[in-house]
């Protein structure tokens, strides 16, 4: 495939995310396997962008010590994803899944076969084991060809920007599966500190990145992309005029409307301590008689 035909974006859909950690957990539960594979199915948009709507898992077995030892059960795929087809005709094969953190010398081998599916196999590294806040667990690859050293083409893998969108029916199910794992509702001040400062990290990851965008293209080392520059400018357009007195007056209002509620707060949570501990000597006392 020609760098032409390389999708713009990878969308991938939480329902995936959750069907790849659900078979990992089943496989490796049974056996020594690192890593399991597996069918994604979505679809093209008229922009390029692939969507990732579903997934289902592969028969898939390696050898560790000769990775050019493998079998994939394409025959189980093919059946499995007629099945697919009956329930949601709209779903094709675009590509397919492997756990861990990096692809390996014969991912490019198991490759080949889902072109039988589609012109341009997307490959998506999802990292069950990322505990990062800042970024996501996923990497999108697919193949493209190149001229070797001695002018043989080969495939290898190049980067797709990738990342992680939700219709309004899945952001529901998402939000039902948090609150079983922890109550919102129930939450402490001090975790809803550290999600603000995880948000502030990510934002200053971003705005390092857009930095180090801008600093290559005025050393002339990249040509400026006028979309990216244009949602760049977008973005400025919205920020507020911080010299605007009204607007620091918003500010300094908001902030202090905070800092009372925040004050209100200790004091009614120390009044309820204080009145805890009377009534608990009291009772101590009333033992005692």
């Amino acid at each position: 495939m020609s760098n032409m035909n390389k999708p713009p974006l990878v969308i991938i859909h939480p329902l995936v995310l959750i069907s790849v950690v659900d078979h990992y957990n089943r496989i490796i539960s049974k056996t020594q396997q690192p890593r399991v594979v597996g069918a994604l199915l979505g679809e093209r948009k008229a922009d390029g962008v692939i969507d990732i709507t579903n997934s289902y898992a592969l028969p898939f077995e390696e050898d560790p010590k000769d990775q050019n030892i493998w079998y994939l059960d394409h025959i189980y795929n093919e059946t499995l994803f007629e099945l697919h087809r009956k329930i949601n005709i709209n779903e094709k094969i675009v590509g397919w899944y492997s756990t861990g953190s990096r692809f390996k010398p014969n991912d490019i081998q198991i490759n080949q076969i889902f072109y039988k599916y589609t012109t341009t196999p997307i490959f998506v590294i999802i990292d069950v084991h990322q505990f990062d806040p800042l970024s996501l667990p996923t990497e999108a690859y697919t193949s493209v060809d190149e001229i070797s050293k001695s002018g043989e083409i080969v495939q290898n893998f190049v980067h797709i920007p990738s990342t992680v969108q939700a219709f309004e029916p899945e952001e529901i199910g998402v939000e039902q599966l948090l609150r079983e794992i922890n109550n919102v509702d129930t939450q402490s001040l001090s975790a809803k500190a550290e999600q603000k400062i995880n948000g502030v990290k990510g934002m200053n990851k971003k705005i390092a990145q857009i930095q180090q965008y801008l600093t290559l293209i005025q050393q002339g080392k990249v040509k400026p992309n006028q979309l990216i520059i244009n949602n760049l400018q977008e973005i400025l357009n919205y920020l507020p005029n911080l010299g605007s007195q009204d607007v620091v007056q918003a500010f300094t209002t908001k902030n202090n409307d905070n800092m009372l509620t925040i004050y209100l707060a200790s004091l009614m949570r120390s009044i309820i301590a204080y009145h805890n501990l009377i009534n608990n000597q009291a009772q101590q006392e009333k033992k005692v008689k």
